[in-house]
């Protein structure tokens, strides 16, 4: 999953302190050839059509994210210049062209990583 895809809350997302302030469905940075398995105990908060664990949070205070919310356009540049070998053709991989040109998703994931980290307490440095 390389790219810019949409991600879904679950309904445990609703009850979350971390995630009950996020839309339902969002378009997030995706990298990853990998996956994990939700850890015991923990709340399993968004998937992917093509990756069904994208989120989970543990007692409230740690979380887990398979998407990137931190990206920038300068770090997105970096991935396509030096790991550009795997934009292979294939469903849930965009080409160069494609993600470099969904500018307008920068600020909105910057806002939900803003979010993410309010709700976690912690500050921002905008």
């Amino acid at each position: 999953e390389i790219g810019w895809y949409d991600v879904t809350l679950t309904g445990e997302a609703k009850t979350s302190s971390v995630f009950s302030n996020l839309e339902k469905n969002f378009v997030a940075f995706h990298w990853h050839g990998d996956t994990f398995d939700i850890p015991a105990g923990a709340k399993r908060l968004a998937e992917t059509e093509a990756c069904k664990n994208q989120a989970f949070e543990y007692n409230g205070r740690v979380i887990g994210l398979q998407f990137h919310l931190e990206s920038s356009s300068d770090s997105i540049k970096a991935l396509v210049e030096n790991c550009g070998d795997e934009l292979v053709e294939g469903k849930y991989i965009q080409n160069k062209e494609q993600i470099l040109s969904k500018k307008e998703y920068l600020e909105k994931i910057q806002k939900n990583m803003e979010n993410i980290l309010d709700q976690l307490g912690l500050k921002t440095c905008s």
